[in-house]
């Protein structure tokens, strides 16, 4: 089963650099790692919960949902709203510029 959703995830990785290179959109390193790190941490929540929900834990299954989802979803979020920010700023700034015909 992890080999099967390793091999998804791997899939889906490669899709997102090739699309990103498509759009031309540039991705910095730390927003790599925010995401990576926020993804890990949601992997883990929902393994933890499906595993306590296994063993008919299911209060520790919750609280382990809250306690690394909320975060995963935090840093999940910031790395797609970090680049996405980043080049709303350099569009803006670019539109902002006035045009000279200096020679």
């Amino acid at each position: 089963m992890l080999f099967i959703f390793g091999m998804v995830v791997g899939a889906a990785l490669v899709w997102l650099v090739f699309w990103l290179a498509l759009k031309k959109i540039a991705v910095r390193w730390y927003e790599w790692l925010i995401g990576a790190l926020g993804f890990m941490m949601a992997v883990w929540a929902v393994h933890d919960f499906f595993a306590s929900m296994a063993e008919y834990n299911e209060t520790a299954g919750r609280m382990l949902l809250w306690i690394l989802g909320l975060p995963a979803l935090v840093l999940l979020a910031l790395g797609v709203f970090l680049p996405w920010w980043r080049l709303r700023r350099a569009r803006l700034a670019s539109a902002e510029r006035p045009v000279t015909d200096e020679t």
